[in-house]
């Protein structure tokens, strides 16, 4: 009997050692259901959890590739990403779903993220606190993003988020041509006209409409009159006095839009 009890018991002790681990929170993790995880991230994406609803969605991305929730996760990975301030991923998961899912009914908030995510540095806090000027720093990022929602705009013109990809790009246009002539200005201040001419043309010519036009013209003004370019001088003089009588200029840095729209514009559930 003695002996039957003790196999018996070596038995049972791998099972309840199992039963124990099972119970204990730092055992390895139990799969859940899809919809377990689907409906974990959507809870915590409404409390604003966004790194926990990332969790949830990478899990259903990776144990459910082809389950009934995995390209919803998958667009929704875009969105929580943005919203957790890791702009890099949203960008590279909006590339991934345009490139799996072409045809999909939210391809058009795909290419939207994808460009809103390629610049959101004048997102932060200390931007808007001390009104930085962006223009002056590198915006590699800002023509790739202009690039990118006019890409969007060319494709979706109806789209929804359309709107907001304009305003976006607007306020990306102004920059950039605030960029140009931040250089103008330098080649200006060491007699370089001819580099200073360079980069006004080239505003006024590739980047029409801008805010900047006015300070393009004054700049080509200025340096014809240096370099001697009387004919040229004379265009320019004649240009600005029929355009801007009053000679205003706008020096806003305000995008013009509020940041919160995402979250009225989440990705739609199918």
């Amino acid at each position: 009997m003695q002996n039957m009890k003790k196999i018996k018991y070596i038995i049972y002790l791998p099972i309840l050692a199992l039963a124990f681990t099972g119970c204990n929170s730092d055992g390895p993790e139990i799969e859940q259901p899809e919809k377990i995880y689907y409906d974990q991230a959507q809870r915590r994406m409404a409390v604003n959890n966004f790194f926990g609803a990332i969790e949830s969605l990478e899990a259903i991305e990776t144990r459910y590739p082809f389950g009934k929730y995995a390209e919803q996760a998958q667009v929704e990975l875009i969105y929580a990403n943005f919203m957790n301030s890791n702009y890099e991923a949203s960008h590279s998961a909006a590339e991934k779903f345009i490139r799996l899912h072409p045809r999909h009914p939210n391809i058009d908030y795909a290419y939207f993220m994808k460009g809103l995510s390629s610049y959101t540095r004048d997102n932060s806090l200390m931007v808007r606190m001390t009104d930085t000027d962006l223009s002056n720093r590198d915006i590699t990022g800002a023509k790739e993003s202009f690039a990118e929602l006019t890409e969007f705009l060319t494709r979706f013109p109806e789209s929804q988020y359309a709107t907001y990809a304009k305003q976006r790009n607007i306020y990306l246009r102004n920059m950039i041509a605030r960029n140009e002539l931040a250089a103008a200005d330098y080649y200006m201040s060491i007699d370089a006209y001819v580099a200073a001419i360079r980069r006004a043309k080239y505003v006024i010519e590739n980047i029409p409409n801008s805010s900047e036009n006015y300070r393009a013209l004054s700049i080509l003004e200025k340096s014809y009159k240096s370099l001697g370019y009387t004919d040229l001088y004379d265009d320019v003089v004649r240009v600005l006095e029929i355009n801007y009588p009053d000679k205003e200029i706008s020096t806003s840095n305000d995008d013009g839009w509020s940041w919160n729209f995402l979250r009225s514009t989440k990705p739609k559930t199918n």
